[in-house]
């Protein structure tokens, strides 16, 4: 048994390669974006942008509090 996990733990331990992306054989990087002024680089291809992942806001609502009157709240329209 001992031997069983030990070896799914180092089949699993291969599998973390560390190696530089590279483009699949007979492909090429993307080209260059219009404005960009150089070619972005596989680690630049790969951060996410801010609109993927927006800040997120942790502000918690310290206290309850009435809303403000909105005078353009009309009831539905029969």
């Amino acid at each position: 048994m001992k031997a069983l996990v030990l070896l799914a733990v180092l089949a699993l331990a291969g599998c973390g390669g560390r190696a530089a992306l590279e483009p699949a054989p007979g492909k090429t990087m993307p080209p260059k974006p219009y404005a960009a002024k150089t070619v972005p680089t596989t680690e630049d291809l790969l951060k996410p942008s801010m609109q993927s992942r927006p800040a997120r806001s942790d502000e918690l609502l310290r206290r309850s509090e009435e809303r403000q009157d909105d005078r353009f709240e009309l009831p539905p329209q029969d």
